[in-house]
């Protein structure tokens, strides 16, 4: 659930498209020029010209890496994204694909002689194949509807691919006759799902037999099977892997529909075996998540990711280790009180390298199994997003508050790293970004609690400047180093705001117990983090304490929401976006509903429930609102599922009724993200509009 996004499959279609191509396809230079910069302060203009890199794989021979950049013509509100290689030695980039499709899922085929990608240049999103040098494209699959992702067996005789199929009736195969009548007809839950109603379908893995030419004798191994694997909405190819040998896919599933699916979190790693078409759970019994399956390279291990208890998201992510001769399983995390997720195995399946959230910031770990002892690698003021294994290097993906995503060559001994890409280096090197700052506060029960600060570029400490107070979302997800695309600290400080963002309560990589306190105290000790933090800030000299605002989105627009009505003045400006403001509603309008059950504590009409009553009696922002005082924006998308739109417009009309400043961003094509360029800048303007005319 962590690799929310993957954006290739958006299908363009051309008459007279040639399938295969035996030369470099047509360039169609689409990555546009390095733009020159009019001042060194960020805009969203700006934001949004960086080329987005992902998708990170290494060659077989350890000496190249393949990835993909993403760039965003503004002006045509599209985006396209190209596939690269670079050594991992480093060098240049070469750019292997420029065309008007999205290429993506880019991976090496097992021999290193071809990268296997899916375009939809022809036949929908299907399975191609190139040079290294991005010659020679030819298209592999032709599967009816298209492909979502595939995996080569290491033995190159397989692919095992991902597919829709539908299986439930729509209202026109229920009423034939009436087929212009534009209905739903719903029994059950999880007929919508974050941004999207169900649409009848299913993602199934299914297995074919490879050669160059093409694929045969497709098998759908969950046929007839109405689940989900990768698990929708966010679940990629991560979720499925082959055993060393090519005869075993592991997968992951959660076999449960309906009522039953929304109340829980239990998903099970599930292995296939190709000859014999055998299906065995090999978590059976483990209650939480259960995903990302990765065999050890000498195919006598399976290492995977698991929570404990069902029905809680936010749980410990455990280390899991199985012997598949044995069926012994081993918890290796059992003294380590963070977060275990990324497991890339080593080559001689004696250890395995992870990423660990830990104060804020995403580290590599290595766990040795022999002795079972871990080891942390780096530590910076960074994230790092995946890591792999090239020869007696590491490979991995690096973001922070002040750099956009790059990859970077590390050295598993000293931690120390290098970059490999530049993506984003033409841009940056005309920008001038604000100091970022780590402190370390105490709050009102005498714990403490880290605290990031931003500074604006060229600070100057004689002033004083406003400053915005950032209430993270999740609940439970750590303000770390993080480049956003819409909160962005640097794009904020830009505007010559100082940012005050708490690690508060109910947040993961300060151990499982700060991380669980927010459970059923949403309005309670994490409000007095955020106050503590801004409080303590607002003494500096630099700040204007007469200049406060405080913005968030998704649980973080649910507390922005609940300080309008208890911050007792010490705020000017709120901005909310796509937050909880009637708890009550929200309880029975989401769709996963273990996230309300485990947060709230259960339902709102279970009277007997103490810990439910209080959460909905005491902390839902709309029964404050009487002390609303403060002028606030509220912004929210229509196909926001998880938090429906209709809490936006509640909080909106309330604010208005009542005679206080406000106004209301709608979105009609957005969800709990704004994710197309113009949308975004939008986004940016109106933010930075609002908070200029009352902290200005």
């Amino acid at each position: 659930m962590k690799n929310l996004f993957v954006f290739f499959l958006i299908v363009i279609f051309f008459s007279a498209c040639m399938k295969s191509e035996k030369s470099a396809p047509v360039k169609d230079n689409f990555a546009p020029e390095i733009p020159k910069l009019a001042s060194d302060i960020m805009t969203p203009e700006v934001l949004w010209s960086f080329g987005r890199v992902g998708g990170t794989q290494v060659s077989p021979d350890g000496k190249s890496v393949v990835y993909g950049v993403t760039y965003f013509n503004i002006a045509e509100n599209k985006s396209y994204r190209d596939i690269y290689v670079v050594p991992v030695a480093g060098g240049e980039a070469k750019k292997l694909t420029d065309t008007r499709e999205k290429e993506g899922e880019e991976q090496w085929r097992p021999d290193g002689k071809k990268i296997g990608y899916i375009s939809s240049k022809s036949d929908g999103a299907q399975l191609w194949e190139m040079n290294p040098d991005g010659t020679g494209n030819v298209q592999v699959s032709k599967v009816a509807d298209g492909i979502s992702g595939f995996k080569y067996s290491p033995d190159l005789k397989s692919i095992a691919y991902i597919k829709s199929v539908k299986l439930d009736k729509d209202i026109h195969d229920l009423y034939p006759d009436l087929p212009l009548a534009n209905a739903r007809l719903e029994t059950d839950l999880m007929y919508r799902h974050w941004d999207s109603w169900h649409d009848y379908t299913y993602q199934h893995v299914v297995i074919a037999k490879y050669n160059e030419s093409g694929l045969s004798g497709d098998k759908d191994i969950m046929e007839g099977e109405r689940f989900d694997s990768p698990m929708k909405p966010w679940g990629g190819t991560e979720q499925i892997n082959w055993s060393p040998d090519g005869k075993t896919i592991a997968y992951t599933c959660k076999k449960k529909a309906g009522k039953e699916y929304a109340l829980s979190t239990n998903s099970d790693i599930y292995l296939y075996n190709s000859e014999t078409g055998a299906t065995t759970n090999l978590t059976e019994g483990m209650m939480g998540y259960d995903i990302n399956p990765v065999f050890s390279p000498d195919g006598q291990k399976i290492a995977w990711e698991s929570m404990a208890r069902d029905g809680y998201e936010a749980d410990k992510n455990r280390l899991f280790v199985a012997d598949l001769k044995t069926g012994e399983k081993k918890d290796y995390s059992t003294s380590f009180d963070q977060n275990s997720q990324g497991l890339t195995w080593t080559a001689d399946s004696k250890s395995i390298y992870f990423i660990s959230d830990i104060h804020a910031t995403d580290e590599i770990f290595r766990l040795d199994l022999t002795d079972g002892k871990l080891s942390r690698i780096t530590d910076g003021v960074h994230n790092y997003q995946n890591v792999f294994i090239a020869g007696n290097q590491l490979i991995a993906t690096k973001v922070s508050m002040s750099q956009p995503a790059e990859i970077y060559r590390v050295d598993p001994v000293t931690g120390k790293d290098e970059p490999i890409t530049t993506a984003t280096k033409g841009i940056m090197d005309q920008l001038t970004f604000g100091k970022v700052e780590s402190r370390w506060i105490t709050t009102t029960d005498k714990k403490k609690m880290q605290v990031w600060v931003i500074y604006p570029p060229h600070f100057d400490p004689a002033k004083k400047y406003p400053a915005l107070l950032y209430c993270e979302g999740g609940p439970q997800s750590t303000v770390s180093q993080f480049w956003s695309f819409r909160w962005n600290f640097q794009m904020m400080a830009a505007n010559g705001y100082i940012i005050v963002a708490p690690n508060r309560r109910g947040l993961p990589g300060f151990g499982q117990a700060w991380n669980e306190q927010i459970s059923g105290d949403y309005g309670g000790q994490n409000m007095k983090d955020y106050l503590t933090a801004i409080d303590t800030l607002a003494e500096e000299p630099f700040i204007d304490k007469n200049r406060l605002g405080a913005v968030g989105a998704s649980y973080g627009g649910y507390s922005v929401y609940y300080l309008a009505g208890h911050h007792q003045k010490r705020f000017k400006a709120f901005i909310s976006h796509c937050g909880i403001f009637n708890l009550e509603a929200m309880y029975s309008t989401t769709e996963e509903m273990w996230f309300v059950n485990w947060d709230n504590g259960g339902a709102y009409w279970d009277l007997k429930n103490k810990v439910a009553q209080n959460t909905y009696q005491n902390f839902s922002p709309h029964k404050f609102v009487q002390n609303w005082d403060t002028p606030i924006l509220v912004i929210h998308g229509e196909k926001d599922l998880r938090i429906p739109y209709t809490q936006g417009m509640g909080a909106y009309n309330s604010a208005v009724l009542k005679g206080i400043p406000a106004e209301f961003l709608f979105f009609p094509d957005e969800s709990h993200w704004v994710l197309q360029a113009q949308n975004g800048i939008l986004w940016q303007r109106v933010f930075f509009k609002w908070l200029d005319k009352w902290l200005k």
